[in-house]
């Protein structure tokens, strides 16, 4: 993977929203929303439905303009979007390389690389509509990759997974975090599911509810307020990772190590 050299030498905000309100037919969608992604950061944005989490990624990509507040980018800011959904007409005629070639001008061995770097190399020439859904989220992260983007956006990139493929892929996405300096924003419901994979966490329901790291998240009163007491005392998963697991589920021994089963942590 190709270290993007711009970002690992910013020491200030790729983007920081200050104060963002947003309201519709009178009523606040966002309320006095901050958040700031430094490069090499993930920060998860949780909060339940109807919390205003996809309403203020839409705001930080410039697509709503808020009614307060502001959103200062980095010069010449880089964005790799992954959305929430993405329907593939079953009558679609194209493959993986010709959906990767619509994100822009890019050559052959580009296209293959990034598929190789998200554990999907061998689908470049698979009908869009025969992918199974964690096939369809790799694609469309490759697809964001190619963009070799300071930024990563992903509004609940893992729905539908089983957990093993969930926590594989936000295993996925702390890699490329690591391999390209990039700096993630990753918006999800379960704060428990993206442990291990992420910096610091944002609690919102239309404003911030508390922000902080992971573990200090889990066991606050306005976290558990929204998602449950049943969560209090819930140990946050984390993993130490030593192996990875490819797009069909079978276990991967990461480089350095020699195959022997690793080891499952909670903090």
């Amino acid at each position: 993977m190709k270290q993007n050299k711009t970002v690992l030498l910013r020491t200030d905000p790729l983007i920081a929203l200050d104060h963002i309100k947003l309201m519709r037919n009178g009523k606040h969608l966002l309320d006095n929303v901050s958040l700031r992604v430094m490069p090499r950061q993930i920060v998860t944005l949780v909060g339940p439905n109807g919390a205003g989490k996809t309403t203020l990624v839409r705001v930080l990509l410039g697509l709503l303009r808020p009614d307060g507040g502001s959103v200062q980018r980095a010069e010449h800011l880089r964005v790799g979007y992954v959305p929430q959904r993405f329907p593939v007409p079953p009558n679609l005629p194209l493959d993986v390389d010709g959906f990767l070639r619509l994100a822009g001008a890019s050559a052959a061995v580009q296209r293959q690389r990034v598929l190789d770097d998200n554990g999907a190399g061998d689908l470049l020439r698979r009908p869009l509509r025969a992918l199974s859904g964690g096939e369809m989220q790799r694609v469309l992260l490759a697809r964001a990759m190619l963009r070799q983007p300071d930024l990563l956006v992903l509004d609940e990139p893992a729905q539908g997974l089983d957990v093993q493929g969930q926590q594989a892929f936000y295993a996925l996405i702390a890699r490329l975090r690591d391999a390209t300096g990039c700096g993630v924003l990753l918006v999800s419901h379960d704060l428990h599911l993206v442990m291990a994979a992420t910096d610091e966490v944002i609690c919102l329901e239309r404003h911030v509810c508390c922000a902080g790291r992971p573990e200090d998240i889990s066991v606050h009163p306005e976290y558990l307020r929204l998602f449950g007491r049943d969560l209090a005392g819930l140990a946050v998963y984390r993993h130490h990772h030593d192996h990875h697991h490819d797009l069909h589920g079978n276990v991967v021994p990461d480089a350095g190590h020699d195959g022997a089963p690793g080891e499952h942590g909670h903090e």
